[in-house]
């Protein structure tokens, strides 16, 4: 029974699951009354979803509303639809808005909709005191409760007549801001107020000024009173008194400060009155300020003083003002319309004036030293004025100059400059040089005692010709120098060497090597090197020449090597020859020597190997020297007369071969029986010799003797 009730529950659950089929269309997200919402209205985020069934059944809905990804409303409901309601809407309820669904475990999420609510609330400002003193301050806070940040604040300082003093503070995390004013001179009654700008969409959205504060300012001390006694016109010589006064309503730390043309003259402290009294002269005349101070609190006043001229500044004159040394100079001292006064004559000096006489006028035979600026000074009714200071030159005649070369000597590298300095011992400063080449100037310099010449255009034939003068405002005029002649100085060029005989040298003998340049001034300074581990020098020697002739005199193998030379002059600029092979060899004696020493054991050797040899042939072969001597004979004969022919033409002297007499000796007494009838045949033969060079025949007549041995059994056989 239980089976059949399991099989039944899970077949209508079966059933009900199938019944509850659903899907999401679409979630969408709304705002009424619009997407644009005025601040302080009220507003309603709407999220609806739509959704198909398969049949009618109840389903439950989640809704989640979202503003900049933040959740801002939550709700379940089993109707398709969820409102969240703003009853005020605020600048800060501007946003990007989203909502999502879930439903039967399936979740869909709308659009986003920005949302804006334009306009800010009014801002409330609030002051921290109502009364203050000139020179306190005021605190001021303006705040937008219902709105966030970020906030921009501006204050405004307000007065009667005159534009609102601002001042701007950004507030990033605070929707209140303070800020504090000072209070000035002048200032009596104020009014304050803020106003709050805000960026939205990048348009900058700007509240309602706040409410204005009142508040009232209290004078610490009135503004001072400056007077002038006897008067604010005086006239010079007499004694003016200044008076700074005010009235304080608490005496503490209160200053009085008198000034002119921002000098400080004379102050007091915690005292009501300040005075200042000075004889009258026209520096005093101008504007006057006196300055009341009591902590930030300033007031001030002022005063302008004209000081009546008594007598006008002297006027000094002189009868010349550039003089030779020992000349006459009259200086005069006057005053226009004006005779009474008390005259000085002066010289200005940094360590002090130098008195020179009490008087109007003032006459003296001057020198050098009494070159300077000098003044006179007129005093009346204890008023003393100085003149413009005149410029009076006393002049010493220049001496002849000298001209020379910087470096020393008169001479100069081609292609280098040469630096000129002209110099004037005597003179009064400043004195004009001039430098000539030959008869064309230069160069002008104005100096105190010498004037230097840069001449960089040397050329190879530049050899004299500078000078220069000197003058001064003397009258005397202008003196010459001597003529400088320069040395041009031709820098070494293209060094060479080269060595008789070249190359190979024999052992013993003379090497002559021969050091050259192509062009350089002289004297030249020669040197020879040998090139081995290290540099060696073998000679060196000046000359005015442009080549040098060293000889070394017997010439060993160790003297086989590299050898250069190397010239320079006083341009100071080494100049290398490229390097040359020097090889010693044996002398031919030497050769000699060692060719007799090695050949003669050699050639003695061979006789006597060849003696020994022909001695024990000549032993071997006599015993059979019989027995085979007419064939033997027979074919030394063939064989010499092939070998001639073989050798080259032959030619005879009478065209033929003439026999000579054959001559038949017994041996029958020291041969054996078988040479008893053997004949020895002696045959004259003439021959001609031969030139190695195959030259016309030259003949003479050779005899050759041939032993013809004939055996007794060939002579019957031939007769």
């Amino acid at each position: 029974m239980y089976l059949a009730l399991l099989v039944i529950f899970l077949h209508c659950s079966e059933l009900y699951a199938q019944e509850r089929v659903f899907t999401f269309n679409m979630v969408e997200i709304k705002v009424q009354p619009s997407v644009k919402v005025k601040n302080g209205a009220p507003m309603s985020i709407i999220c609806h979803a739509d959704i198909s069934k398969k049949n009618d059944f109840q389903l439950s809905h989640n809704f989640t509303i979202f503003k900049d990804g933040k959740l801002v409303f939550m709700i379940t409901s089993d109707k398709g639809e969820a409102r969240y309601g703003i009853p005020v809407a605020r600048s800060s309820d501007t946003g990007l808005y989203e909502c999502a669904v879930e439903a039967g475990g399936k979740t869909k999420s709308s659009k986003s909709l920005h949302v804006w609510v334009t306009g800010l609330t009014k801002p409330i400002l609030t002051a921290e005191k109502k009364e203050v003193l000139e020179g306190e301050v005021v605190k001021l806070r303006c705040e937008l409760p219902e709105e966030a940040s970020p906030l921009y604040f501006v204050f405004r300082k307000i007065k009667m007549n005159s534009k609102p003093n601002e001042k701007h503070v950004s507030e990033s995390h605070r929707n209140f801001s303070t800020v504090e004013f000072s209070v000035e001179e002048e200032d009596n009654i104020l009014h304050f107020d803020c106003l709050v700008r805000r960026l939205v969409n990048l348009e900058l959205e700007t509240s309602e000024p706040s409410n204005r504060t009142l508040v009232t300012v209290k004078e610490p001390f009135i503004k001072p009173t400056l007077k002038a006694k006897p008067s604010s016109n005086i006239t010079e010589g007499d004694r003016i008194q200044l008076e700074c006064s005010t009235v304080v309503a608490r005496m503490h730390d209160i200053e009085i400060i008198l000034q002119k043309n921002r000098t400080i003259l004379n102050s007091v402290r915690d005292e009501k009155l300040l005075k200042y009294s000075a004889v009258a002269t026209l520096e005093e005349s101008g504007e006057y300020l006196c300055k009341v101070e009591q902590g930030r609190a300033s007031k001030t006043t002022k005063l302008n003083v004209v000081v009546a001229e008594l007598f006008p500044k002297p006027v000094l004159t002189a009868s010349a003002i550039k003089l030779d040394e020992n000349k006459e100079l009259t200086l005069s001292c006057s005053i226009s319309g004006f005779r009474k006064a008390n005259f000085s004559i002066l010289r200005k000096n940094s360590n002090g004036d130098i008195w020179f006489k009490n008087s109007r006028n003032l006459t003296m035979r001057v020198h050098v030293n009494d070159t300077g600026s000098y003044i006179c000074k007129a005093e009346v009714k204890g008023i003393v004025k100085e003149s413009k200071p005149v410029r009076i030159n006393v002049y010493a005649p220049v001496s002849k100059p000298t001209l020379s070369v910087v470096s020393g000597l008169p001479e100069v590298v081609l292609g280098k400059p040469l630096q000129l300095i002209c110099r004037s011992v005597m003179g009064t400063p400043p004195i004009t040089f001039k430098f000539y080449k030959g008869n064309e100037i230069k160069k002008t310099v104005v100096n105190d005692t010498y004037a230097v010449f840069l001449d960089e255009n040397i050329r190879r034939n530049d050899k004299g010709g500078y000078k220069c003068d000197a003058r001064n405002d003397h009258s005397s005029g202008m003196k010459t120098s001597n003529i400088l002649n320069i040395t041009v100085i031709v820098p070494i060029r293209n060094a060479s060497l080269g060595s008789n005989p070249y190359g190979e040298v024999e052992d013993g003998s003379d090497t002559a090597f021969l050091c050259s340049v192509k062009e350089g001034s002289w004297p030249i300074h020669f040197k020879i090197f040998k090139k081995t581990d290290h540099e060696v020098l073998l000679f060196e020697k000046s000359e005015n020449a442009d080549r040098i002739l060293w000889r070394k005199e017997a010439m060993s193998r160790q003297d086989t090597g590299t050898y250069y030379c190397i010239a320079s002059n006083r341009a100071n600029v080494d100049v290398k020859s490229h390097p040359i092979t020097i090889s010693v060899v044996l002398a031919a004696w030497q050769k000699g020597v060692i060719a007799a020493f090695v050949l003669i054991p050699i050639a003695g050797a061979i006789a006597l190997t060849l003696w020994w040899f022909l001695f024990k042939k000549k032993t071997a072969q006599r015993p059979s020297m019989e027995m085979s001597g007419s064939a033997l004979a027979t074919n030394l004969t063939s064989e010499k007369l092939t070998r001639q022919n073989n050798d080259g033409d032959y030619y005879s002297r009478s065209g033929y071969i003439e026999d000579g007499e054959n001559h038949m000796k017994s041996t029958d007494e020291n041969k054996g029986p078988d040479l008893e009838s053997a004949e020895v045949e002696y045959t004259e033969v003439e021959v001609s010799t031969l030139d190695p060079h195959r030259a016309p025949v030259q003949k003479g007549t050779e005899t050759v003797y041939s032993e013809i041995r004939k055996a007794n059994n060939e002579n019957t056989r031939a007769s």
